[in-house]
């Protein structure tokens, strides 16, 4: 909307009529005829009830056919739908990427491909979003998460599940709540006020639940020490019932994290509703027995029943008689998929392709830009010589590890996109230049031969527990695994020759879990007498170490005797990762390559970033160290070429020593099965990179104000309070400010990107909505003019301030932001709605939301550290 459109007075006239409306989406909760729901209750016996509570395999709900009740299928993740069938799956940016763009209508689209997916891979409940909070940056999910502020991870997460759920599609929120370590994660308690817990924590939970209904949300695996009640989160009765169910009103299905269910009374009282998986564990195993001694009545799984037939009932998993008749799943699933090709074609919604290649290309953040490489500045008709560099030039790093991993329907890359996207005759030369990784690559199977057989492959022995023999064949692939073992195998015993051809020295290993023996040409390498079961899938333990040999070429015979692991919920598995480094140059050779390469290039591009090794579920992080000598591969590198650009490929922050010595540096997430196509896009003009950090980019890790997660004594303390992320870094400027000591400043802070153009804030109006709004709101009319010479994209961002005295506060937060496109020299008047709860704090004595009374002010700017505009409100 352009500055002629909307004047100030006109802003001023119409503010008493306006209706305030927030981001707020129309709530997606078909309406289930609950009567019909409960006559199908009562004729259920109590084994049936059982049944339906706990998962009837690993992703999918039990059926009652005759009550013509069908399994409601799940499907991990948060950068795809994998699907319970396996095969490739669109895959996204990391969702840290999603909410860089602060583009509600790029979540809502993403939503719908969401959709989409799930449909295509026959999957009725996404196990998506995760909107736990960045607390600390070296989380291992951080990459999974939207943010470390609670309302803007609020805001991407309504947009996404409102759109999925409007195509039939449920969405499974997660993790409730304070699930924000990886270390321990299956045992520790968060211990945290009740502030704390409903100001930040809290907050994108309840606003999905009172916006959009999610239809599932996932109870997490920790325990919560808050408001006087110390229990794990699927017993804690109070956060789940009395809060999440009866204060909020939530109608949807409170679904166990996969193996997460440790008890069966406790859990049932504590308002968990499905165990998953199953059909074993706590509830498999022990619920149906405590229902035939009373120690749980049958009543008491009434509601949890009534729950999933709810969700059955929108998933199209349930057909009532006032639905009509036919194929229940056939017309669900032609009905969603008629709705999606309906919106495409009203819309113009693109193919998944554009759209993930678009958005893996908004999300760039631009963090500094001196020398005004981006986009590359030449001559259409001149070629350009490139030289691309670094570890991640050469293998980008997609996604990050863990249950949200995807086997994607393509990939591409940037060397391969950047050659066809620059003009004809220009050179573009790829060099790693430095290693990321530590453990070696995947060991090519068309490398071995069974030494027993003389076959092609890998001779592969099932044992039992006395060393016995059950079954032996030859493996002619390997994927890293070995799935669906028998249930009788105690151990998997893998041998192989493998031919080295190359001359020089190799590497050669096998990384494993549980009790394992590895042996090189009858030479004991590595081994391990710890056995493991189901918590290995879950804990660190799965970061497992390659054991590594160094030998001379020719031929070595690889003899591995490995624990089968019998996994509550996950089946019985072998985990074996084969690697294999080949000779080659050395790590100086690489890095001489690739400095010779940029100096004699018109431009130096290099991709530096973290790895699978690095960034996952399971485990967080030591430090946030680029991983290798890449630190060292752009310090040469600037030194060779000035015009130096840096992309980062990382979803969560890293430390970069050289960032005041680069003169372009950009930050490209994990940007999914896009990477390279969105990197060209960049490079070259065709996309703005209009990404704004969701976080606050660290310069020193002794700076991070929450350094690591690790529980003490059990315990994950929340001492910092409300002060997460940029907040507590404010506090610091603050405390400066007042006559402290100096406040580390963070190398970006939080908000902050820069476009490819320049911008001035020439004006701000505070419009206050009616009290008959609901919910009642702010609005900030934000006037910005784009001073560039390119059309470009602004992320306007309101921050509140509080009055002096009154409650502890943070020094300013996040209250609104929007998202403006503007054409070169050219002005346009923004909204920024700022919901009322902005302004409000949770009151322990009356268990009530109140505004603190006073002089508020809000600020307006391009990031929390840019604050252009300031308006007064006195409440």
């Amino acid at each position: 909307m352009s500055s002629q459109a909307i004047t100030r007075q006109a802003i001023t006239r119409q503010a008493s009529t306006m209706q305030a409306a927030t981001t707020r989406v129309t709530t997606t909760r078909p309406i289930a005829p609950e009567p019909e729901l409960l006559r199908l209750l009562d004729e259920l016996s109590a084994e049936e009830k059982v049944s339906l509570v706990v998962g009837a395999s690993m992703w999918a709900t039990t059926a009652v056919p005759r009550l013509g009740l069908e399994p409601v299928v799940m499907s991990d993740g948060p950068v795809g739908v994998r699907g319970p069938g396996g095969g490739t799956s669109a895959m996204f940016p990391a969702p840290s990427a999603l909410a860089a763009t602060w583009d509600l209508d790029l979540a809502r689209r993403s939503g719908a491909l969401f959709a989409a997916e799930a449909k295509r891979h026959g999957v009725d409940v996404v196990l998506a979003p995760q909107v736990n909070l960045q607390r600390t940056p070296v989380g291992g999910r951080h990459f999974e998460c939207y943010s470390e502020d609670p309302h803007l991870t609020a805001e991407i997460a309504v947009a996404l599940v409102g759109a999925a759920q409007e195509l039939g599609v449920g969405m499974c929120v997660k993790h409730y709540v304070a699930n924000d370590s990886e270390t321990e994660r299956t045992r520790y308690l968060a211990r945290l006020d009740e502030r704390t817990l409903r100001e930040a924590y809290l907050a994108p939970f309840e606003r999905l639940v009172r916006d959009v209904g999610p239809w599932s949300v996932m109870g997490a695996y920790n325990g919560a020490d808050t408001g006087g009640v110390s229990a794990r989160l699927l017993e804690h009765r109070p956060l789940v019932v009395d809060l999440l169910k009866e204060e909020w009103g939530y109608d949807g299905l409170f679904v166990s994290d996969w193996v997460a269910t440790q008890s069966v009374a406790p859990a049932v009282r504590g308002g968990l509703d499905l165990q998953m998986p199953g059909p074993d564990g706590a509830w498999g195993d022990g619920l149906l027995d405590a229902v035939r001694s009373g120690e749980v009545a049958e009543s008491e799984l009434d509601d949890k029943v009534l729950r999933l037939l709810r969700l059955a009932h929108r998933t199209g998993r349930l057909t009532l008689p006032d639905d009509g008749a036919g194929d229940r799943t056939g017309a669900a699933a032609a009905g969603v998929h008629a709705a999606i090709h309906l919106a495409a074609a009203t819309t113009g919604e693109p193919p998944a392709e554009q759209l993930l290649r678009e958005l893996a290309a908004r999300s760039v953040v631009v963090l500094k830009d001196d020398a005004g490489l981006v986009p590359f500045g030449h001559d259409p008709a001149r070629p350009l010589r490139v030289a691309l560099l670094g570890p991640a030039a050469v293998e980008p790093f997609f996604q990050g590890g863990g249950s949200s991993f995807v086997h994607p329907d393509r990939l591409t890359y940037p060397a391969e996109e950047l050659r066809a996207a620059l003009p004809q005759g220009s050179e573009v030369t790829l060099l790693a230049g430095a290693r990321a990784l530590h453990n070696p690559p995947e060991l090519d199977v068309d490398r071995c031969t069974d030494p027993a057989t003389g076959e092609p492959g890998l001779h592969v022995e099932l044992l039992a527990a006395d060393g016995g023999t059950l079954e032996e064949y030859t493996a002619h692939e390997w994927t890293g695994w070995l799935h669906d073992v028998r249930p009788d195998a105690d151990a998997v015993r893998l041998r192989a020759r493998v031919r080295l051809d190359e001359a020089g020295e190799h590497e050669l290993g096998v990384g494993t879990v549980g009790v394992h023996s590895v042996q090189v040409d009858g030479a004991r390498v590595a081994e391990g007498d710890t056995r493991v079961d189901e918590g290995i899938v879950l804990s660190s333990g799965h970061n497992h170490p390659i054991a590594e040999l160094v030998t001379a070429s020719g031929t070595a015979v690889l003899d591995a005797t490995l624990q089968v692991v019998h996994a509550v919920g996950y089946g019985h598995f072998v985990r074996a990762a084969l690697v294999h480094r080949l000779p080659g140059p050395s790590v100086a050779d690489e890095l001489a390559r690739a400095v010779t390469a940029a100096a004699a290039a018109d431009v130096a591009v290099v991709i530096v970033g973290t790895t699978a090794e690095v960034e996952s579920e399971g485990y967080d992080r030591p430090d946030l160290d680029l991983p290798g000598n890449q630190n060292e591969l752009v310090r040469r590198v600037v030194a060779a070429n000035p015009r130096t650009v840096v992309i980062v490929n990382a979803g969560a922050p890293v430390l970069l020593p050289w960032l005041s010595d680069v003169p372009t540096v950009l930050w490209g997430w994990l940007p999914g099965q896009e990477a390279g196509t969105a990197l060209a896009d960049v490079l070259t003009g065709v996309t703005e990179p209009s990404g704004r950090l969701p976080w606050t980019l660290p310069a020193r890790f002794e700076d991070v104000p929450v350094p690591h997660a690790r529980p003490v004594d059990g315990v994950v303390d929340y001492v910092e309070g409300t002060d997460i992320g940029y907040r507590a870094w404010e506090r610091r400027l603050a405390a400066t400010v007042d006559g402290g000591a100096d406040a580390p400043a963070p190398a970006a802070p939080f908000g902050h990107g820069l476009g490819w153009t320049t911008w001035d804030y020439e004006d701000a109006v505070l419009a206050r909505g009616e009290a008959h709004d609901s919910p009642a709101t702010l609005t900030v009319y934000v006037t910005v003019r784009n001073t560039g010479r390119r059309a470009g994209r602004e992320v306007v961002q309101v921050y509140i301030e509080a009055p002096d005295g009154g409650p502890s506060r943070p020094v300013r937060w996040l209250g609104g932001f929007a998202v403006a496109d503007v054409p070169a020299m050219g002005s346009a008047t923004v909204r920024v709605p700022v919901p009322a709860r902005a302004l409000q704090v949770w009151d322990p004595q009356t268990k009530d939301w109140v505004t603190p009374p006073g002089v508020y002010r809000l600020r307006t700017g391009r990031s929390v550290a840019d604050l252009r505009l300031t308006n007064e409100l006195t409440t």
